[in-house]
């Protein structure tokens, strides 16, 4: 006897870092619409909306494939004194990719997870960072952010 596959069974699964390069093509296409970082002078750069909390954007470096970022409010953690929430994000430019590296100051995924995760753990580890970071990313959207509310504060040199 054959027997009927149910729907659920004709929809393709996706392994773990299929879902996580998933994130990070959407990512990509949040940031761009919303910042176009690619496009921005290396240096400080804060996005005002009018609530009290502005959105500061560090263009850290530039590369010819690749913009290195952090995203943080300027609020202060009390024990550390580091800015946070805070995200260090990099830019593929060839690849059309945004991948969250590190999310609070000092706190890579090597400082987390130790130097030798399983691979299993430090897939799970990135996408909680970068599901965080797309959440982010939708809410600085929802609230008015974007390039009209960007400012740059100093004089530097575009990306090329």
């Amino acid at each position: 006897m054959t027997q009927a596959l149910s729907r659920i069974d004709h929809i393709p699964r996706l392994s773990r870092l299929g879902w996580l390069m998933g994130l990070y093509a959407e990512n990509y296409l949040h940031l761009m619409r919303l910042f176009a970082p690619d496009r921005l002078a290396p240096g400080s750069h804060v996005s005002t909306i009018g609530d009290g909390l502005d959105l500061r954007l560090d263009v850290i470096e530039c590369h010819r494939y690749t913009v290195e970022l952090r995203m943080t409010y300027d609020i202060r953690d009390p024990l550390t004194g580091e800015p946070d929430p805070s995200a260090y994000v990099r830019l593929y430019r060839d690849a059309r990719q945004v991948e969250t590296t590190h999310c609070y100051v000092g706190r890579r995924w090597q400082d987390v997870m130790g130097m030798y995760p399983p691979a299993d753990a430090l897939v799970g580890h990135r996408l909680r960072m970068n599901t965080f970071l797309g959440k982010w990313l939708e809410y600085l959207a929802e609230r008015g952010h974007g390039v009209a509310t960007l400012r740059r504060v100093g004089e530097e040199m575009a990306c090329s």
